[in-house]
């Protein structure tokens, strides 16, 4: 919700898993939010990160590290790592 400002005023704002985009509730409480860095070419971080959130569902399936993985490519932080089986 936005006040007449612009500003939201909400108390809680929930996160959506970034494997599933189901809502992370409040009373989920296995879910994990990861923050990936941005480094340069010298392998200094550069003050901006992605942010990875999984919920408690996909964590008890054992597929956030796939999940991960698949994502982080996608964004270009990994390379050949993630291939998709049918």
């Amino acid at each position: 919700m936005e006040n007449s400002d612009g500003q939201l005023i909400d108390l809680y704002i929930p996160r959506k898993c970034s494997a599933t985009n189901r809502l992370i509730t409040a009373k989920d409480h296995a879910s994990v939010q990861i923050n990936v860095g941005d480094v340069n070419s010298d392998g200094r971080y550069v003050n901006t990160f992605s942010t990875y959130a999984f919920c408690g569902f996909v964590r008890k399936e054992a597929e956030s590290d796939d999940s991960l993985n698949r994502l982080a490519q996608q964004d270009g932080y990994l390379k050949n790592v993630f291939s998709y089986q049918q």
